[in-house]
């Protein structure tokens, strides 16, 4: 593994009593880049992330990140060594405030500990750096606010700081474009290319205009294996993946 690929597979596959969603998957992903995966729906994709932040253990194949062999490591261990996914719908704390979502994620440094137990004042040195992030996600101005009173593009975007607030060197976005409307879109769009500015962003993302607007690299699934790989000119014009992806009317 070169010092340019942060993460590597070799032959993965993932076998669920006898169908074989994922199969002989090699995926390499050039440090500081953003790469997308996509595909149309049992492709495979979902399984394929799941399988690197080790969710699924794989029937077969080797997951390399950083020059380490991670895969027979949980997923807490994968996080802690810089590995962070989100998933399809949002994941926030909805009765606690937008600045206490974001809170908790800082608090992973200070030890084993939460401090659930000590009294709220400790955790006050967190607020300028919890409302840093909060302000470059564009959620100055709600940090008091219940993360539930959020509408959805919103808490997609309070998601993205309370990831960030865990200094991953990766990031995994399961399909971030999900439920958003269209006003949504272009905000959580330079999020992530913020967000790619000094770590790595591979996601899986089935609107296509986002993934020619954001990626350098693009893995095209079917079937669990990989089709096509390329910029998005490159797979875009590839016969196989507009029989296979395009020509679904996905989009």
């Amino acid at each position: 593994m070169s010092n340019d690929t942060v993460l590597e597979t070799e032959d993965l596959a993932k076998d669920f009593a006898g169908f074989v969603a994922v199969r002989g998957v090699n995926l390499r992903v050039a440090r500081g880049s953003i790469h997308a995966m996509i595909g149309p729906n049992g492709a495979g994709k979902t399984t394929c992330f799941n399988l690197l932040s080790k969710f699924l253990t794989p029937t077969r194949g080797r997951i390399v990140f950083d020059g380490r062999d991670i895969t027979a490591l949980k997923p807490a261990d994968v996080a802690r060594l810089g590995m962070v996914r989100s998933f399809q719908i949002s994941a926030v704390f909805p009765h606690l405030t937008v600045r206490e979502n974001v809170r908790i994620a800082l608090q992973r440094p200070l030890g084993n500990s939460f401090h659930f137990w000590r009294a709220e004042r400790v955790l006050d040195p967190l607020n300028r750096r919890a409302d840093e992030l909060l302000n470059a996600v564009g959620l100055a101005g709600l940090e008091d606010r219940l993360a539930s009173a959020l509408p959805y593009g919103r808490k997609r975007a309070l998601e993205i700081a309370t990831t960030l607030a865990l200094d991953p060197e990766m990031l995994l976005l399961d399909e971030p474009m999900s439920g958003l409307g269209q006003e949504d879109i272009g905000r959580i769009s330079g999020l992530i290319r913020n967000a790619a500015r000094d770590r790595t962003v591979l996601m899986v993302e089935h609107n296509l205009s986002v993934v020619a607007d954001l990626s350098q690299t693009i893995t095209v699934l079917t079937r669990g294996r990989v089709l096509a790989e390329g910029d998005y000119a490159a797979v875009s014009t590839n016969p196989e993946v507009v029989e296979a992806y395009m020509g679904t009317g996905h989009a």
